[in-house]
């Protein structure tokens, strides 16, 4: 007999780690017990106890057309039946190559990886090695993987060197790591100011995902740009969130900025385990086995993932028999449940921001403007816990965190936005 998600949750905290294969996923957040999913189809997920649930986190981020999607499917399946990996070169890298490149202007070659931790590490490896540098910046907020480089905190000034923010990384690995605050020109002026010659790059979620949803201020990013070629850095946009999802170009097409290396993942993989790194050719050309910047994966351009992420970056070229594009389509949808939020909270009296482009917002219970991690921090998680249990309890799930993004699929069209907004209006409401 099945087991429900009591009994799983049980079983597994015996053996896994808190229960679980990653952190976000325990509900530690937003409190209580989280469940299993037995199944998913399109914008619902059933869990091990027969609920179904629309769903808005979408295997956070890769499902951004529903789950279980026939083409993707089938295209897996027909990958299957030639074999699951090869440790060979194989056509499915190739076009997944010529893909990417033909959706990123700023990718002129690329290299696959298995995971955005993998992507953004080696993009920094490559960087360093690039420029024979050994500090980079990084940004308050921004979420790169968990490689030990980046998981590093702010220091107690804008100037300073960062400080582990896990047990495990060395003090010497973050001293090279300097964290500023996002939305912030002058910090990073001053911050190469005060390491001349130094810095071998700047990364940063040209979009913030992962303390919720935060978009950069009127020609921040154009100032990075700007800098940073001043400067002699490397730029690096992790767009493995944000690739593909915003735009076909990512958030790099909307605001018409080059960055020098890009990293991506999640919808390139379709839902499977994948990750890409790619920029300037002569940067990428350091790389071995043409340079002196070691970087390998086994399981590197596995040919189920590709065959599933060619099938999903397929999917977004609009048919020119539509008369709007999956993008137009999923902006309608955000901004449907946006209006619909923010007109609960009005009603209620309740400050509320609601940060949306396209398939990605987030809700923020503040009336503090979110620009940046501290002003995201303002927002009042354990009335965010109150509102996620309310919304689970009514069929919606969201995600199990007050300082993550929530994204929306092209399986979300019709009745499961509809139910939805009314959910989170009640929701609000019930506050």
């Amino acid at each position: 007999m099945p087991s429900s998600s009591e009994q799983l949750f049980a079983r597994a905290q015996q053996l896994i780690p808190g229960g679980v294969n990653s952190p976000v996923q325990a509900f530690r957040s937003v409190g209580g017990a989280p469940f299993f999913t037995r199944s998913a189809q399109g914008a619902t997920l059933t869990t091990a106890d027969g609920r179904e649930l629309i769903d808005f986190v979408c295997t956070w981020g890769p499902a951004i057309h529903g789950h279980n999607h026939p083409r993707i499917k089938a295209a897996i399946a027909d990958a299957l039946e030639r074999g699951t990996s090869f440790g060979t070169p194989n056509p499915y890298e190739v076009e997944m190559a010529e893909l990417i490149v033909s959706f990123f202007p700023s990718i002129q070659k690329v290299r696959m990886c298995s995971s955005g931790t993998e992507a953004t590490m080696s993009a920094i490896r490559l960087a360093r090695g690039f420029t024979k540098r050994d500090k980079i910046i990084k940004f308050a907020g921004c979420y790169h993987g968990h490689s030990d480089s980046l998981l590093v905190a702010a220091g107690s000034g804008a100037l300073t060197h960062g400080n582990p923010d896990s047990a495990g990384v060395p003090a010497s690995f973050a001293r090279e790591t300097v964290v500023l605050p996002y939305n912030d020109a002058a910090a990073l002026d001053a911050a190469f100011a005060a390491n001349p010659g130094q810095i071998a790059c700047v990364i940063l979620e040209p979009y913030i995902g992962n303390v919720g949803f935060i978009k950069p201020d009127a020609g921040y990013l154009q100032h990075v740009r700007k800098a940073t070629a001043a400067h002699g850095t490397v730029l690096i946009f992790d767009e493995v969130m944000t690739g593909f999802r915003l735009a076909r170009g990512g958030v790099q097409e909307l605001e018409k900025i080059t960055p020098d290396l890009t990293c991506l993942g999640k919808i390139i993989g379709g839902g499977l385990p994948v990750g890409a790194f790619g920029g300037r050719a002569d940067i990428m050309d350091y790389l071995a086995p043409l340079g002196p910047v070691y970087q390998a994966g086994t399981l590197s351009g596995n040919p189920l993932a590709m065959a599933a992420g060619i099938a999903s970056l397929k999917l977004l070229n609009h048919n020119p028999r539509e008369t709007i594009s999956p993008y137009e389509t999923m902006d309608a949808l955000g901004r449907q449940i946006r209006s619909a939020a923010l007109a609960a909270a009005k009603a209620k009296g309740m400050p509320l921001q609601v940060p949306q482009v396209g398939s990605m917002f987030s809700l923020f219970f503040t009336a503090t403007p979110v620009r940046d991690m501290a002003s995201a921090l303002t927002s009042d998680a354990k009335l965010y816990g109150r509102f996620f249990h309310a919304c689970l309890a009514a069929g919606v799930y969201l995600p199990p965190s007050a300082y993550e993004s929530w994204f929306l699929s092209t399986a979300h069209e019709g009745p499961a936005v509809e139910v939805a907004c009314e959910v989170i209006t009640s929701a609000i409401k019930s506050l």
